[in-house]
C-alpha cells in the first residue's frame, strides 16, 4: 500500500508516494539531505550565486557517481566469486577423479 512522506530540502517541501517502508523512505531522504548540506559546504564561499536547482543536481550526481561505484565493485565481486568457485570445482573434481 502506497503510503506518502513528507521531506524538506533546501527549504521546500516535497511530498510523495512510497511502497517501502517510510522509515525505510525516511532513510534515503536523509541520505539525499546529507549529500545537500555536503555540496553547499563545498560551495560555500564561492563568489558565483549558486541556485537550489544547482546544489540538487550537484547533490545527485555525487549520489548516482557512489551508486556507480557500488555496482561496478559488486559486479567485479561477482566475477571475483564465480571464478574461485570455478577454480575450486576443477580443484574437487581434479582430487576426485
Amino acid at each position: 500500500m502506497e503510503q506518502l512522506i513528507t521531506i524538506e530540502i533546501l527549504g521546500q517541501s516535497y511530498t510523495f508516494g512510497t511502497e517501502t517502508e517510510v522509515s525505510k523512505a525516511k532513510e534515503v531522504a536523509d541520505l539525499l539531505l546529507k549529500e545537500v548540506a555536503k555540496v553547499e559546504i563545498q560551495l560555500s564561499g564561492k563568489s558565483t550565486i549558486i541556485t537550489k536547482q544547482t546544489i540538487l543536481i550537484l547533490a545527485a550526481l555525487n549520489i548516482a557517481g557512489e551508486n556507480y561505484k557500488l555496482k561496478k565493485k559488486y559486479s567485479e565481486l561477482l566475477q571475483d566469486i564465480s571464478e574461485r568457485s570455478d577454480n575450486l570445482i576443477r580443484l574437487v573434481d581434479t582430487c576426485l577423479y
